[in-house]
């Protein structure tokens, strides 16, 4: 059974779509049958992907029976990665999109559909914490919050937060939060970084992996491409999402209590 993440924002602009993606990616090249589904109205992984608002069939197809399985899921060219585009939505039709979205337990069952023999959903949010985000909510095991290190979005960690434990005590008990993840970090930044050191020091739950603000994910974005697939040599921004997966997949196990054994070491001389 798929292990389903949604990828949370109290605030926009903040990367979330950027996570989503590359985080895939990353769970995908690791051999991870991976969907990426995209939840959002405005259809940010197809954007990001460079790809217009009518080409890809998806959700929006599935939960309106428009569309199977077979014909709404993408297979993509990289191995073991697959997309659940938005579908084709007029701007006119999203309230109603919205709406059928959170019709009690709709995305659940689409998802259900569409996920196949992933080991892994990955589903991407719209900004903010309304019905779409909270019926992802309702779907999901986990829920990944991505936070931008500044002041604005520390404030607004309590209201995620308050959400998350919402829709578990009242709609989803298996719900639990893996992680709060630092985005958007510039490192040149004293108040960048003192934001990133309270979320840290005060946040328990705060990964030890950050998202760090680079023009290598606006090149990427511009081409259309995960930031792996930049040309050339690899990037540490690429690598970071490994690092990301193997993070979030480590306290996932330890969530399900199936963390691997510490393997003993013998007794070793240098000289």
């Amino acid at each position: 059974m798929a292990r389903r993440l949604a990828i949370a924002s109290q605030k926009g602009g903040v990367g979330k779509t950027t996570v989503a993606l590359n985080l895939a990616v990353a769970l995908a090249e690791r051999g991870r049958r991976t969907l990426l589904a995209d939840l959002d109205p405005q259809g940010g992984i197809a954007l990001s992907l460079a790809k217009g608002d009518t080409e890809l069939a998806g959700l929006a197809e599935l939960m309106m029976n428009e569309a199977d399985p077979r014909q709404a899921v993408m297979v993509t060219q990289l191995p073991g990665l697959s997309l659940l585009p938005r579908g084709r939505l007029d701007p006119t039709d999203v309230a109603s999109f919205e709406a059928e979205l959170s019709n009690g337990g709709a995305l659940d069952r689409a998802l259900t559909r569409a996920e196949g023999d992933a080991d892994f959903v990955i589903m991407d949010t719209p900004s903010g914490l309304g019905r779409v985000t909270t019926a992802a909510l309702s779907a999901a095991d986990f829920v990944l919050l991505a936070f931008q290190a500044e002041s604005l979005s520390l404030r607004s960690i309590s209201q995620a937060l308050r959400v998350v434990e919402h829709v578990q005590a009242t709609q989803n008990p298996r719900l639990r939060l893996l992680g709060i993840l630092p985005t958007l970090v510039e490192r040149d930044r004293p108040t960048s970084l003192a934001v990133l050191g309270e979320i840290w020091n005060g946040f328990p739950d705060a990964l030890e992996t950050i998202v760090p603000r680079s023009e290598a994910f606006a090149r990427a974005s511009e081409r259309g491409i995960p930031v792996s697939f930049l040309a050339g040599a690899t990037t540490s921004e690429g690598r970071r999402f490994d690092l990301l997966a193997d993070e979030l997949e480590a306290r996932m196990d330890r969530t399900r209590g199936m963390e691997k054994a510490d393997e003993a070491k013998p007794a070793r001389q240098l000289l």
